[in-house]
């Protein structure tokens, strides 16, 4: 499934298997989660980029576009009985001025009209979970890295 555009002005181009398209992502994650991998692990380049191609060939990356700027990255995958919201990575410079909200409310919307929950997961000590909770995720699980969360789906009123 495609991302449709999010008027007045950010569009969701699919990344394609290009050298370009993967190495657009692979610096938006460095990027937005660098800090946290750092803060834990350190950084291994090799590992990191590995684990981007493998993530990158097992989901639809989508480009998070404002003009011509390129924002980050969301992976959005339909299964059965959920949506998985993934790979959800802004640029720093446009962190904090309200496009990550933006971006999942409408993520959310989308899911709301498949009729089906979403699902994600994030690290422990990332302050994005603040973020989830204010839209109406809750936790579901846990592993030592990851919190797993769930956003159920919202009553549709007439």
């Amino acid at each position: 499934m495609d991302i449709p555009d999010l008027p007045p002005d950010l569009t969701f181009p699919k990344l394609r298997t290009i050298p370009d398209d993967i190495d657009f992502a692979f610096e938006a994650k460095r990027a937005a989660m660098g800090p946290h991998i750092v803060q834990r692990w350190g950084w291994d380049e090799e590992f990191q980029r590995d684990l981007h191609l493998q993530r990158y060939q097992e989901k639809p990356f989508f480009e998070i576009r404002k003009a011509e700027h390129r924002l980050g990255t969301v992976s959005f995958q339909v299964f059965p009985d959920h949506v998985r919201l993934g790979e959800f990575y802004l640029f720093p410079d446009f962190q904090k001025k309200g496009i990550g909200s933006r971006v999942l409310e409408h993520c959310l919307l989308l899911a709301d009209k498949l009729v089906l929950p979403v699902r994600l997961e994030y690290l422990h000590w990332n302050p994005v979970g603040s973020l989830y909770r204010h839209h109406g995720f809750v936790e579901i699980g846990q592993s030592d890295i990851h919190c797993f969360m769930e956003r159920s789906l919202r009553e549709r009123t007439p």
